[in-house]
């Protein structure tokens, strides 16, 4: 049986069976105006995240979401798309796209906006998506792609590249970890599918996505996740797991490689109304602007004293040099 059964029959038995312990989230789950989320449907969360943010749902987009997981995301990104077959949710596993269907009946009852036909529930896989190039608009998973070994995670990375429209947006939350783990750790199946061991460097996570073509990400938020303790798994010493919230958009590739956002800003102080580094950035005098890895690199690499460029502080809400 492969590592990809184990994680089958895991969440199988959670669609049967809520876990509400199953994954840890730690932020709130969004609250919207007329939105009702049914009690199995939230005990079914089973995310490390969100992937849910207003600012890339305007205009009634197409949504896909890969593993449906309760349906609570699905529901949600319905709020925002109220129209037939705007959501498109896919899982592998019969026995959850069953429960979320469940689940929709009673959100039905609960939000006299909502209908299920706003959401396309598929079987299919994420190595192997049953949907048309090029023919959404959002792409999202959460805590389900750190469960793939890297050429898996890398097929699933060209998929959800594939399906997604040109300057379409991929948002993922996923654990991520700095510390190395033993083989011991890497090879138990089920602590893979219970998104803990596959947790990747947030560099490498980062090189993988953009390894696949997106021109642009942001990483929007990074927040405590779980601890591995010794005497509890496999480890010598306490691992600190994280969860970031990143988006990869399908921009085209800058000549000079991705730009990748990590809450980096700029401030200019000197004398000067402002400071152009003649490649298309304007820094206004003490007016912060956020910038990309990139940029930061090459202001930094000027060595003024009248320019400051802060550290990374992995939170980004948008705009800035790009």
């Amino acid at each position: 049986m492969s590592y990809l059964d184990t994680t089958a029959d895991v969440y199988r038995q959670a669609a049967q069976e809520p876990q509400v312990g199953l994954c840890c989230t730690t932020n709130p789950v969004w609250q919207l105006p007329g939105l009702s989320i049914p009690k199995r449907m939230l005990a079914m969360n089973y995310g490390c995240g969100s992937t849910v943010n207003p600012r890339d749902l305007t205009n009634s987009p197409t949504v896909l979401y890969v593993g449906v997981g309760g349906g609570m995301e699905l529901l949600q990104f319905s709020y925002f798309s109220r129209r037939p077959g705007a959501v498109i949710g896919v899982d592998v596993v019969e026995e959850m796209l069953d429960a979320s269907r469940q689940n929709m009946e009673t959100a039905e009852q609960e939000n006299d906006w909502f209908s299920r036909e706003f959401i396309d529930l598929r079987s299919g896989d994420a190595l192997g998506l049953p949907v048309e190039d090029e023919s959404v608009d959002v792409a999202a998973q959460n805590c389900l792609f750190n469960i793939f070994k890297t050429d898996d995670l890398k097929r699933a990375l060209q998929e959800t590249y594939r399906v997604l429209k040109p300057h379409g947006r991929l948002v993922m939350s996923d654990p991520t970890c700095e510390q190395p783990m033993s083989d011991e750790l890497r090879a138990d199946e089920r602590l893979r599918a219970l998104c803990l061991t596959g947790s990747l460097p947030l560099q490498e996570y980062l090189n993988m996505i953009t390894e696949v073509g997106f021109g642009t990400v942001e990483v929007r938020a990074k927040r405590a996740y779980r601890v591995l303790a010794p005497g509890h798994y496999a480890t010598d010493e306490l691992i600190y797991i994280e969860s970031v919230e990143v988006c990869a958009i399908k921009d085209p590739m800058p000549a000079d490689g991705p730009c990748i956002f990590t809450g980096r800003t700029a401030i200019y102080y000197g004398g000067e109304e402002y400071f152009d580094d003649q490649k298309g950035h304007v820094l206004l005098a003490n007016q912060p602007l956020a910038v990309c890895d990139k940029t930061a690199g090459a202001l930094l690499a000027l060595g003024r004293d009248d320019i400051f460029v802060s550290p990374s502080t992995y939170h980004y809400d948008g705009g800035g040099c790009c």
